[in-house]
């Protein structure tokens, strides 16, 4: 209970190790504390003095006035990242609990608030991302922090330990100068340069959320994120036209794709439904027989209903290690209709004819009937850049990766004259992330349109 009922008594000596003892009554209760020397007893009744002075109420348990309370009360960063952590789990996706425990690792060291003993960064990283901010059920059930169920390795543990006693009090946190260094932090890379804009923003949020959630256990009166005067290094986003292959160039890919092996042959399908629908990875992973429309001859129809991105076993409830969502920034139950092309009709008919489909009706599986790994579709890839480039190509980043093929694929939509709105449905964007990201090439459309407007303005 707090209240300004507060008395002072002299300072009394006793014969005792410490004979100098200050006494005083917050309410109904008397509180004491004994020093040896009298100045320090003299020094610490002014200090609660002068509290009383400023109008402070004080805590009568504890006989302290409340700006000493909150210090005392209030958690470090760590303990309240590591609840923030506990609490989000359960209703996050494993995708999302990955990025929480990635954003919380990049900005904890701003957070410290001493290098003596520090662990090398790299130990740090892995204690944090790894243990601290992944959390597991013990063997009551109950959801804990990772590192209180499973024995980490010692230089994992001894991290731990230093950080959890190294690490600013909220209070110290929510100071401006505190923020702008966990931000800068997020906009880099662990390499040192300038991350995507999408990147900070997503970690920004976590951060913003983080604090927000210290407002709601009224450990801050409020998000102090608001008030900090900080803007994220100016970057490029829009993807390099450069080095996103052409139409022949992304069916020769393609094809080698198929010539490399057994292995290579299953997953040419895989490929083209990159390039030919521009889907995302995790939606291929997911596409079943029955989602596709598949005529002998003419245009075919996907009806894309879900996902399952890859992550780490680590993050998902079942262990395994990919996650059964809905399509990307939709709602669980929403579809996704991509008409087809003629060629990749029959490339996924053959396809089934010739693999069948897993027991759940995936068309694309492991070889032991999971999910296709991305470390095996892109061993395949840099292999067929090999077959399909020609040495000068292949030494530049010109289609590096297999997404290309989806940057490819919207790419040949927009310069064949697709709505723009139509563009973002079929290939599952927004329209701000379209313009984003593809702004070269729309720009070049709209000089096309420029030129039908003048004509007709002419004719007329």
């Amino acid at each position: 209970m707090l209240t300004y009922d507060v008395e002072f008594w002299s300072i009394r000596q006793r014969n005792r190790p410490k004979p100098f003892e200050l006494r005083w009554r917050v309410g109904e209760r008397k509180h004491s504390k004994s020093y040896k020397l009298k100045t320090q007893a003299e020094g610490r009744q002014n200090e609660l003095m002068s509290a009383l002075r400023k109008r402070e109420q004080f805590d009568e348990e504890t006989g302290l006035p409340v700006s000493e309370l909150e210090v005392l009360t209030t958690p470090s960063w760590y303990e309240h990242a590591t609840a923030y952590v506990l609490m989000k789990w359960p209703k996050s996706a494993a995708k999302h609990r990955a990025s929480i425990a990635e954003t919380l690792a990049t900005v904890t060291p701003a957070f410290v608030s001493s290098s003596r003993g520090a662990p090398d960064p790299a130990t740090l990283r892995r204690a944090l991302y790894g243990w601290a901010f992944r959390a597991t059920e013990d063997e009551h059930g109950a959801l804990r922090l990772r590192h209180e169920v499973e024995q980490p390795p010692a230089d994992v543990a001894a991290a731990l330990e230093w950080v959890e006693k190294n690490t600013y009090k909220m209070t110290e946190v929510a100071r401006s100068e505190r923020l702008r260094a966990a931000l800068d932090a997020i906009a880099k890379t662990l390499s040192g340069k300038a991350a995507a804009d999408n990147t900070v923003n997503r970690k920004r949020m976590v951060l913003s959320n983080t604090l927000r959630y210290a407002v709601e256990r009224t450990i801050l009166p409020a998000n102090p994120l608001g008030r900090v005067d900080w803007t994220a290094p100016v970057r490029d986003d829009e993807v390099d036209f450069r080095y996103v292959p052409n139409p022949e160039q992304a069916a020769a890919l393609i094809g080698a794709v198929r010539q490399l092996s057994g292995r290579g042959d299953h997953l040419a399908a895989f490929f083209g439904c990159l390039y030919y629908a521009a889907m995302r990875p995790s939606e291929i992973a997911a596409l079943r027989a029955e989602d596709c429309t598949l005529p002998k001859t003419g245009w075919g129809e996907l009806i894309l209903a879900g996902s399952r991105p890859e992550v780490g076993s680590g993050w998902t409830d079942d262990g395994k290690p990919y996650d059964q969502r809905g399509l990307k920034r939709r709602a669980r139950t929403a579809t996704r209709s991509v008409p087809i092309p003629p060629v990749l009709t029959a490339m996924l008919r053959e396809h089934r004819e010739r693999y069948g489909t897993a027991d759940d009706g995936r068309l694309f599986r492991a070889a032991e009937g999971g999910r296709v790994r991305s470390t095996e579709y892109c061993a395949l890839w840099d292999s067929a850049r090999l077959k399909a480039l020609s040495a000068k190509e292949a030494k530049t980043p010109l289609a590096d990766v297999p997404y290309s093929l989806r940057h490819a694929g919207v790419s040949l939509w927009i310069n064949s004259g697709v709505d723009p709105v139509e563009v973002a449905r079929r290939a599952g964007h927004s329209l701000t992330v379209l313009f984003r990201f593809y702004a070269k090439i729309l720009r070049g459309q709209q000089d096309k349109a420029n030129t039908l407007i003048e004509q007709a303005l002419n004719r007329g």
